[in-house]
């Protein structure tokens, strides 16, 4: 959706239009679903954490300033959804206390995309898949979060820093330690 079309639904949402909220939802729902499952790895918890996320939404639309796009606002408000289903059911505990590594951010690709795929190819694209998969699940809860909504979402240092309540040099942290983990994973298949 157009940044501008998209403002359009947002103005149009905030001034009570059901209409132009459900078309919101419906442009951003799997969006979030993806990264609700990537965070909390469990589908229940998932679409329980985008419907908390998208009833926020609407409660406190009014409360949208567009300082950011309307997209990384609901995504914030989707991510924190995840980590309170991830509290809430599985009772496990959020915070930067565990933070440590280097600076250093490292850009990473996880995999290459072949215009047509041979079988091999394929195969090691599942292998990859599957390692990537099980090391996601060993990530700490920040490392697996900061590390998806900056390489899945694209968001920034910022932005995550915020969504997570820890300093942008935490963030950094989790995002390079879950990088090298993801690599250490990767690293028999070269």
């Amino acid at each position: 959706m157009a940044a501008k079309e998209e403002e359009h639904w947002v103005d149009a949402a905030r001034r009570g239009d059901r209409a132009a909220f459900r078309h919101l939802v419906e442009a951003h729902t799997c969006a979030l679903f993806t990264v609700c499952v990537r965070i909390t790895r469990d589908a229940a918890l998932a679409e329980d954490a985008v419907q908390e996320a998208l009833f926020s939404a609407y409660r406190h639309l009014a409360n949208f300033d567009g300082r950011s796009a309307f997209k990384t606002w609901l995504h914030r408000i989707a991510v924190n959804a995840a980590l309170e289903q991830l509290r809430r059911r599985h009772g496990e505990e959020i915070n930067g206390s565990d933070l440590g590594g280097s600076d250093d951010e490292e850009d990473f690709l996880l995999s290459r995309v072949a215009e047509s795929p041979s079988p091999g190819q394929h195969a090691r694209g599942a292998e990859i898949h599957r390692r990537v998969d099980a090391e996601l699940a060993r990530m700490t809860v920040i490392e697996r979060t900061a590390f998806v909504m900056r390489h899945a979402e694209g968001q920034s240092l910022n932005d995550i820093s915020q969504t997570l309540s820890i300093n942008t040099s935490a963030c950094k942290q989790a995002i390079f330690r879950a990088v090298r983990k993801l690599r250490g994973a990767l690293q028999p298949l070269r």
